[in-house]
């Protein structure tokens, strides 16, 4: 009987890695996770989970003993709030991660190795109106990433391109452009738009003030994480070793992104806009094609969908924490209100 592939998911502990660990157990592999941290939210799929700090080359051997096929996710990463405030500690964090991870891939033999990138390797040129143009990928040069970790990222995207040219490793590079779901980071400085903005509405009462970093005008695209998974398994098994993008190609402000998710939450909400905060880039939507003509697929779960999925399991993990009364309890306190009411009219 034929071994099952095995293969190695960095980063493992984290919003993505967690999800692609059980995507590919489901697909019949045998998985080894490691990361500095176990999964925020439930405990890992793999068939073994090691906690390495991958910064170290000895963890780094140690990591990719036996396996086929590398996932390389570890990063140290927030939203635009952390990787505006501490970019020595990621760039590095990261570039020994990824000058490591490389190298210890091609002297076990590794067959297949990818590196996950961003959308913040695109140049600030290309991205300082809301109406952008969306970003294909030779736009990337000439360069001006975002200070600090684009410039980490773009950094590390060239070594795979090496790797392969010198040494012959299989690399695969994808750019994500901001995913979301549940299980993701959705507080304590390190989350991303949609999962803030989640929280916040879910912990607003209905008329509430809610606080919008920036004017609200700035644009972005978003992708479900589910979709992340299934573009990230598919690239891995093309024969496609240029950067791709991985992304919905549907631009919206953030001002359109709280309304959705107010929506959802079935509020009215007012917002109240610190210019003081960091915003990013002016705006950023991804170009597409050339994932349809490679994958022959594109992201299908509309943004609607996956904030619906995204808000419902951040809601109960507030409940949970007795941050917000349970839906259960509201419903049976208006219930009660309407009975009163009706009382009183007869």
């Amino acid at each position: 009987m034929e071994r099952s592939r095995r293969v190695l998911v960095t980063g493992a502990g984290g919003f993505i890695g967690h999800h692609l660990v059980k995507r590919l157990k489901d697909e019949g592999y045998w998985v080894r996770g490691a990361d500095i941290k176990l999964p925020e939210y439930g405990a890992s799929a793999a068939d073994e989970f090691e906690l390495l700090d991958l910064r170290r080359w000895h963890n780094c051997l140690q990591a990719v003993r036996g396996v086929d096929e590398i996932y390389n996710l570890a990063a140290n990463m927030g939203g635009i709030g952390f990787i505006h405030a501490h970019k020595a500690e990621i760039m590095h964090d990261n570039v020994l991660i990824n000058i490591h991870m490389p190298e210890a891939a091609r002297l076990n033999g590794i067959s297949r190795y990818l590196y996950t990138s961003s959308a913040c390797i695109y140049p600030g040129y290309k991205q300082n109106v809301p109406d952008v143009e969306p970003l294909k990928e030779e736009d990337a040069y000439p360069a001006d990433p975002e200070d600090g970790y684009g410039w980490e990222k773009l950094f590390s995207e060239r070594q795979c391109r090496h790797y392969w040219e010198e040494y012959g490793l299989e690399t695969r590079v994808v750019r994500f452009h901001n995913i979301f779901g549940p299980l993701g980071t959705y507080d304590g400085g390190r989350e991303k738009s949609p999962a803030a903005i989640c929280r916040k509405v879910a912990l607003a009462k209905d008329g509430d003030d809610i606080e919008v970093w920036g004017d609200g005008k700035q644009t972005r695209s978003y992708c479900y994480i589910d979709d992340c998974v299934e573009g990230i398994y598919r690239l891995m098994q093309s024969d496609h070793r240029e950067p791709l993008n991985l992304g919905q190609d549907r631009m919206i402000t953030i001002d359109e992104l709280v309304d959705i998710t107010s929506a959802i939450g079935g509020k009215r909400l007012n917002k109240v806009y610190d210019l003081s905060k960091p915003q990013g880039v002016r705006g950023r939507n991804s170009d597409n094609t050339r994932l349809r003509e490679v994958l022959g697929w594109e992201p299908q779960i509309s943004l609607e969908e996956g904030l619906r999925l995204t808000y419902e399991w951040i809601r109960g993990e507030l409940e949970m924490s007795g941050k917000v009364v349970p839906e259960a309890q509201l419903i049976k306190e208006a219930s009660l209100v309407r009975e009163g009411q009706a009382a009183v009219a007869v």
